[in-house]
């Protein structure tokens, strides 16, 4: 009896932990599948050269599973790079004046159709206990028109390079074995007119969900404020893509920051019928909540789980923020029923050395750099951003105005505004849903004003709780003026602001885009022949104002909420007001590296809270002496006294929002500066000459994470007394151990220097493939000298049922350049059972790691014409039908890269350093030709 009894509870621990383990088998998972992808250029025409896609008897639009090329799934990509995501190719180019102006003249997209097409391939393996899950694949955003395929069955085609997107690939799946995804992206067509880089620049993700389950975006939650309590309305939106038919319980529970559950609600309901959703709605009671603000961006977490049977078979994170906003046309923007100025820039995606292809913690460094300068709000221009952005906006306490690509009514623009807002509308940073910006051909007539209509009332139809903008150059009168909700002007030049809003009073306004001057950080003399405009902040021309005249006029409305300078940070293409050769734009407070331009401390002073002290310019200016420098101070003292080398030039008052001027004659040594509040001396700032480089400094800026993987680091050098040198231009060499470099800038709109430094991979076709028939089974070891007159085309004709014994390849391949550094093999395809390899008569033998896989000894290569023989015994047809393939391989050539180096520009350079996984340490080095190396742990 006692041994049955054991066996019966044994028994039933087993069920027990089978079925706990099935439970939690079954919840969702979410797989970050960044790494290793292989990846190839294509070709935007050439058939060809695209690795011959599309060109079978049937296409992957014709028959289901017959993506051919690189997209069937046996595709040898073993020659291909391999890489990590997120990557942006168009930044690994080099520049050219036929490049694309607004894509700062790299050489890709359209007029570089060997550059404008994209392959990436993968390979996964996905478990049989998987089998009878919902499998999807997720990708945050592909530069552009991406076609994805899995195991060669053609999943769809996402034109937007912005756009989120999902597929579901269950039907597909080879269940316990390998599975291969591919994209394919042409980035031929340009989107915007600024740089948008190229490629898989987002995260990838797979996706595992029992068949009931919250669907894509399938939450939105909002809150509203009573007394000193909340209460929050969670929507979830459930999915069923499986049979069951029964009831479900939906279990809505809040946790704080300190992951205490603050609230909870659970009912039960029926489960949607097959292939349909049901949304459900839950209140929740919140005591006391913390409020998310700019200065405390409390955030809350949703979890939403899904029981069937009493057992949890889905789980959906979402991070939410409680607080009220509210648009007043007399008195401006209110957060938490507190007045806000809103203080914001616009900004691209792209960043120094990197491209669009930012890893995450590059997102929360630029905005901290924003934060820095006093900067409360951010707009996405002109496009849906990376989900990583907006993060990093809730977490760090940064309004935003999220913004679609393009205006419009029909399908393609209302789904990609759905989209976007259905992903993004539980961040508690974004305030406002902008769905357009400068359509100048519809600003001022009334189709603006349907279509502004239509997208006004559909955004209010998703998400009532956010009001919607569009932002308009064209003058301010008619069209999209008259009815948008929150009216966007761009630029106060362009219109009468007072003379709309006094036709208007009902309707809030903003400076959507303002300022938009031109500065080159470290620059005080503009040189229109070298392409530098000065840093000082001067009206840029007749219809735009300078950074301080823009600021006074919406700092002295209040009915204006606030004011967005074009831009924060300086980005890639559309460098006006020149041309070629500057290839990056002129308007930042920032540079493309994120280094501040002395703009950055005249809104320090107003936008911050901090005291300010600085002074412009630089005080090294050799062969100048004598000659008047126009010397001014931004800072928020009350009066400023200005020395140069202990001698007073005099005490001045600061007026509110302005800054203050001195003229002085260049004298080498010091210009100090002292500021006051209440007559009392509170800060003291200096600019020194100083002697010539001595040092390299590597320093790791404030804003990074702590304890990322990914480090920016600035670089510098000072003189022997450790000051800094502004106008050094040394070139610094850089070398890395326990981590990888990902990019290099130093903010020279005029540099032309390398973004990356990557060994260089070419792929060299074998051409004029011949064969001769041999006349035994055994293979050859030492070539022998064959007829000319019986060479053949290779398997022209060839009778697989009557195959000779063995047969003898012959076929050249083309080296431009055959440097001893060089790494060249040859990736073969197998055309033989049995294989032996000639390279210019010489036997090689296969690598160890590949048994298909022949490295190369330089010291049998040559420049120009090289021979490959090749003697197989052949392989044979198992049915009459079976493809035969003839392809006998690639030659790979890598030409190992240069070592990293950048020029500084102005005295500073950056560099973005990676650890590796599971290192401790990670040492960047530095060195240049008559200074002091240095070096840095991290």
């Amino acid at each position: 009896m006692k041994i049955i009894f054991f066996k019966r509870i044994l028994l039933f621990l087993i069920f027990l932990i089978s079925g706990l383990a099935s439970a939690q088998k079954s919840e969702r998972e979410l797989i970050l599948i960044d790494k290793d992808w292989r990846f190839s250029f294509g070709h935007l025409y050439d058939t060809e050269k695209d690795f011959g896609h599309a060109a079978g008897y049937f296409s992957y639009l014709t028959k289901t599973g017959f993506g051919d090329g690189p997209a069937a799934k046996d595709f040898d990509d073993r020659a291909w790079r391999k890489l990590d995501l997120p990557h942006d190719w168009a930044v690994e180019q080099e520049f050219s004046e036929k490049g694309s102006f607004s894509h700062g003249f790299k050489t890709a997209g359209k007029g570089f159709p060997e550059k404008s097409i994209g392959w990436y391939r993968k390979k996964i393996n996905i478990p049989e206990t998987d089998n009878g899950k919902i499998i999807s694949l997720k990708f945050d955003g592909v530069f552009r028109n991406s076609k994805v395929f899995f195991n060669g069955y053609y999943l769809g085609t996402e034109q937007s390079g912005y756009n989120g997107f999902e597929y579901d690939v269950t039907a597909y799946v080879n269940y316990g074995g390998e599975n291969t995804i591919v994209v394919r992206a042409d980035a031929s067509m340009e989107e915007g007119w600024f740089y948008e880089g190229a490629g898989i620049y987002r995260h990838v993700y797979l996706q595992k969900t029992n068949p009931v389950h919250v669907a894509v975006n399938g939450t939105y939650v909002t809150s509203e404020l009573k007394n000193n309590d909340a209460d929050v309305i969670a929507d979830v939106t459930v999915e069923n893509k499986g049979n069951y038919k029964g009831s479900i319980e939906i279990i809505q529970t809040i946790f704080n920051a300190e992951n205490k559950q603050a609230a909870n609600f659970s009912e039960s309901i029926l489960a949607p019928e097959f292939y349909k959703t049901i949304t459900h709605s839950s209140k929740l009671y919140v005591e006391h909540p913390l409020l998310w603000s700019i200065e405390s961006p409390n955030l809350y977490r949703l979890v939403t789980q899904i029981k069937q049977n009493g057992k949890t078979i889905d789980s959906y994170e979402t991070t939410f923020g409680i607080r009220t906003i509210e648009f007043d046309p007399e008195k401006g923007f209110f957060l938490n029923g507190k007045p806000l100025k809103l203080k914001g820039t616009n900004n691209h995606q792209d960043h120094a050395g990197i491209g669009t292809a930012l890893p995450d913690d590059i997102q929360y460094y630029r905005i901290k750099k924003l934060k820095e300068m006093g900067s409360n709000a951010y707009r996405c221009s002109h496009h849906s951003p990376t989900p990583e952005l907006l993060k990093a906006c809730d977490e760090l306490g940064m309004l935003v105005i999220d913004e679609t690509r393009l205006m419009g009514i029909n399908d393609y623009h209302l789904n990609d505004l759905k989209r976007m807002m259905e992903r993004d509308r539980n961040h508690p940073s974004i305030f406002c849903w902008s769905v357009g910006n400068e359509e100048w051909n519809i600003e001022g007539n009334i189709v603006g004003e349907r279509i502004t209509n239509v997208m006004q009332n559909y955004a209010k139809n998703i998400d009532p709780t956010r009001p919607v903008t569009v932002g308009i150059s064209s003058g301010f009168k008619s069209g999209i003026s008259s009815v948008v909700e929150i009216m966007g002007y761009n630029y106060l030049g362009n219109g009468d602001i007072d003379a709309h809003r006094n036709q208007f009073k009902n309707q809030p306004g903003m400076g959507t885009e303002e300022g938009s001057t031109f500065a080159t950080r470290g620059i005080y003399f503009t040189d229109d022949a070298k392409h530098y405009q000065s840093a000082y902040d001067r009206k840029p021309r007749p219809t735009f104002y300078s950074i301080e005249e823009g600021w006074k006029f919406y700092a002295e409305r209040p009915y204006l909420a606030g004011m967005f300078i074009w831009t924060g940070f300086d980005y890639r293409g559309e460098p006006t007001p020149y041309g070629w050769p500057s290839v990056t734009s002129y308007f930042g407070m920032m540079d493309v590296c994120g280094f501040p331009k002395d703009n950055v401390f005249y809104l320090k002073s107003w936008w911050g809270n901090k005291p300010v002290l600085h002074i412009m310019p630089h005080w090294n200016w050799s062969g100048m002496e004598g000659r008047e420098i126009d010397v001014w101070v931004h800072s928020n003292c009350n009066e400023v006294e200005l020395f140069l080398n202990k001698k007073s030039l005099g005490k001045k008052k600061m007026e509110q929002n302005s800054h203050l001027e001195w003229k002085v004659n260049y004298m080498p040594g010091t210009l100090e500066a002292i500021g006051y509040k209440n007559g009392k001396k509170v800060l003291t700032e200096i600019q020194k000459t100083t002697e010539k480089a001595e040092n390299i400094k590597l320093s790791v800026d404030k804003e990074n994470v702590q304890n990322s993987k990914v480090t920016v680091v600035t670089v510098e050098v000072t003189d022997k007394n450790d000051l800094h040198v502004p106008t050094a231009s040394d070139e610094i060499t850089f070398s890395i151990k326990g981590g990888k470099i990902l990019g290099v800038g130093n903010g020279d709109p005029i540099s032309l220097e390398k973004d990356q430094f990557l060994d260089a991979l070419s792929l060299v076709q074998i051409t004029n493939f011949q064969e001769q028939k041999g006349t035994t089974v055994t293979l050859p070891q030492e070539l022998q000298n064959y007829p000319e007159n019986d060479w053949k085309t290779a398997f022209k004709d060839r009778d697989y049922k009557n195959q000779a014994s063995s047969y003898i390849y012959k076929g050249e391949f083309e080296l431009k350049n055959n440097l001893a550094s060089n790494i060249v093999s040859f990736f073969y395809k197998k055309i033989g059972v049995e294989t032996v390899v000639f390279i210019n008569g010489n036997k090689v033998n296969a690598s160890t790691e590949d048994p298909q896989k022949y490295i190369l000894d330089s010291a049998i290569l040559k420049e120009g014409k090289n021979t490959i023989h090749i003697a197989v015994t052949p392989l044979q047809k198992i049915k009459d039908w079976d493809v035969m393939n003839t392809n006998p391989g690639v030659i790979q050539v890598i030409t190992p890269a240069e070592p990293w180096k950048r020029k500084l520009f102005n005295g500073y350079a950056q560099i973005i350093i990676q650890k590796e996984e599971n290192v401790g340490e990670v040492v960047l080095f530095a060195s240049a030709k008559g200074l002091r190396a240095s070096s840095l742990k991290n």
